[in-house]
């Protein structure tokens, strides 16, 4: 967050203030600042494939990534199991934090249409988002 934050200050010194918050600017300057902290002394060998591959073409955030949203979660400690949207099958219902049910439809591309149950109306979920699976 740190070096991502700091991409946009010297990405706006360098390319001036009219550039896009994340455009092709940012994302050269940004790799190009995280690409020092891209070795096994600081990121478990396990990730750095993902890390390469999300620098080619970075993004706001890297949950928007999902393999590197993936990779990153198996290190979260002390973390209990969570339930990936892109894990249930099509018609299932979840819930939401904040207790709002939905029912999957199916991927729109790159994101998961569900229909909410109480108001009839469609979002789109990212594949990562965290739902609790409701059986029965």
């Amino acid at each position: 967050t740190l070096i991502h934050e700091m991409a946009h200050l010297l990405a706006f010194e360098t390319y001036g203030r009219t550039i896009k918050p994340h455009g092709l600017e940012w994302k050269h300057t940004f790799t190009k600042m995280m690409l020092p902290f891209l070795r096994p002394e600081i990121f478990p060998n396990e990730l750095l494939p993902y890390l390469a591959r999300h620098f080619k073409n970075p993004t706001a955030s890297s949950d928007t990534d999902p393999h590197l949203a993936n990779a990153m979660k198996k290190f979260d400690i002390g973390r209990e199991a969570v339930t990936l949207i892109h894990e249930l099958p099509n018609g299932s219902l979840f819930r939401i934090r904040g207790g709002r049910v939905f029912q999957k439809i199916g991927l729109k591309v790159k994101r998961y249409a569900c229909i909410e149950v109480t108001t009839g109306r469609m979002f789109l979920f990212n594949a990562n988002a965290e739902v609790e699976p409701i059986h029965g």
